[in-house]
């Protein structure tokens, strides 16, 4: 008990009072994320606010353009060109559905079943990026020429007929129609689809399903109770990756529709290089921003997650 109550020795002369260390490094994280900031603020940021204020103003290429906060042009911008808008989202919807029925299996196979055969299977899926994007678009209007083996299958198993009653076709023709608009799309984005799929699938836990066949589950069963709700984060990365992009795109709608598949991409290109009316496809980009920005909304919210790949 003395030594609990003795005074703390003095110090020695000249040794000087020890002071609590400051924390070394506190600031160090936003050191590192100052260049992202910034990229973010002088690639995105300004241009959006630059965008902004070209929407609401008036006037011509000649005489200058002016802010007028005229909003009106948003509801002329939307009453004149709502079909396109229709079309960009249907599309879009249908090439991701596609996506997702083709990128699953595959998916599922590069990470249970591929074996040493993985890492092959992972360059073909990604070798689309090794071309460009415009090139391994023109390579479809080859695929989908008239006349063409493509179209004589389709035409033999009377595949022709049942997109035509659909719409998707015109004839026996399938380029500068719905169908090779869709084509193209899937195609481009089938990647975006297949990786982030595979990548939650192949941190499922291979014991999982083990354990479901112990407990007598058939392989349906197991897939339906513990693979695909487990990969659920993958399917809304892929089908989120897919959709955005295909909403806004207008290079396949551009070479392999007609004008009678154009989607908003090609109308906000129109009205940016050609008629140069720059309110109006100000106006458009922010209206199709708002419309994908409150899909992805209510999709996350609905499909009941948050952890995306």
């Amino acid at each position: 008990m003395s030594t609990l109550t003795e005074a703390p020795p003095p110090l020695a002369p000249g040794a000087p009072e020890s002071k609590p260390r400051k924390r070394r490094g506190r600031f160090t994280p936003y050191w590192l994320l100052l260049p992202g900031i910034l990229w973010l603020v002088v690639f995105f940021a300004l241009p959006m606010i630059y965008q902004a204020s070209t929407s609401v103003q008036t006037g011509s290429l000649e005489q200058g353009y002016k802010v007028t906060w005229h909003f009106a042009t948003y509801w002329d911008a939307l009453s004149a060109y709502w079909p396109q808008f229709v079309r960009s989202v249907l599309y879009a919807g249908t090439a991701t559905i596609l996506c997702l029925l083709l990128g699953y299996p595959l998916a599922y196979l590069i990470a249970f079943r591929a074996g040493r055969w993985k890492n092959l299977i992972m360059i073909l899926v990604i070798a689309p990026f090794f071309t460009s994007f415009l090139i391994r678009t023109l390579a479809w209007k080859t695929i989908l020429a008239d006349g063409g083996p493509v179209v004589g299958a389709l035409n033999t198993l009377h595949v022709l007929d049942v997109t035509n009653w659909l719409g998707m076709t015109a004839g026996d023709r399938v380029l500068a129609t719905p169908l090779a608009v869709v084509c193209g799309l899937t195609y481009n984005f089938l990647p975006f689809m297949i990786l982030p799929l595979y990548t939650s699938l192949e941190r499922i836990d291979g014991r999982l399903h083990e354990a479901a066949g112990d407990l007598y589950a058939r392989p349906w069963t197991t897939f339906r109770k513990v693979t695909f709700p487990l990969s659920m984060p993958g399917v809304v990365s892929g089908t989120l990756l897919t959709f955005i992009p295909a909403a806004g795109d207008y290079v396949n709608a551009d070479l392999l529709g007609s004008t009678d598949t154009r989607m908003v991409g090609n109308v906000i290109q129109t009205q940016f290089l050609r008629v140069l009316d720059y309110p109006t496809a100000a106006a458009l980009s922010f209206i199709l921003m708002a419309a994908i920005l409150l899909m992805v909304t209510l999709y996350i919210r609905r499909s009941g997650t948050e952890d995306l790949v």
